[in-house]
């Protein structure tokens, strides 16, 4: 198991990562800021979706998502359909403006990783999508929450069963 000083330098990695981030950042439209981007690419992965599937691989509250959505969905990069399962459900599906967005972010994103990991060899860039993958898998094993303890009873020797309903990106 590594030790203190491997995880304390991990974690300034992980703070200096915000640099790539922000790079990345910049290469999107001002129209389409990073939430934006997301709800594309989940819908171009996936296909369509209800808002409720959306916002669990988001790993945001429902508020959050109907914006997002309405921002896509005003710019004309989504549809919003009922749900023949359930009227009060929307379905989500991008419409060939979304589709030509996302190719577009798509295109500029890979342009740009192309451009500064140039110097890497496939296999290491194989290498880190890989532990990167690995690496948000360990924390999506992390959503049970922990209820505070409770002093044992005499009355009641039930087991708490709190589990978070948030579900996490999935990557492939």
């Amino acid at each position: 198991m590594a030790g203190q000083a491997q995880y304390e330098e991990l974690m300034r990695q992980f703070s200096a990562f915000g640099a790539v981030r922000r790079e990345l950042g910049r290469l999107l439209p001002s129209d389409c800021p990073s939430a934006s981007a997301a709800v594309l690419t989940l819908l171009g992965r996936y296909g369509d979706m209800r808002m409720s599937k959306l916002a669990e691989l988001l790993a945001v509250d429902m508020s959050v998502t109907s914006r997002h959505v309405a921002h896509v969905a005003d710019r004309g990069w989504i549809e919003r359909s009922p749900d023949p399962a359930d009227k009060r459900s929307r379905i989500l599906r991008l419409t060939p403006a979304g589709r030509g967005r996302l190719d577009e972010l798509s295109r500029q994103t890979c342009q740009m990783l192309a451009e500064r990991l140039s110097d890497w060899s496939d296999d290491e860039v194989v290498q880190l999508t890989h532990l990167m993958t690995r690496l948000r898998s360990s924390f999506d094993d992390c959503r049970v929450t922990h209820p505070e303890p409770r002093p044992p009873t005499t009355l009641s020797l039930e087991r708490s069963t709190d589990r978070s309903t948030r579900t996490p990106a999935i990557t492939k």
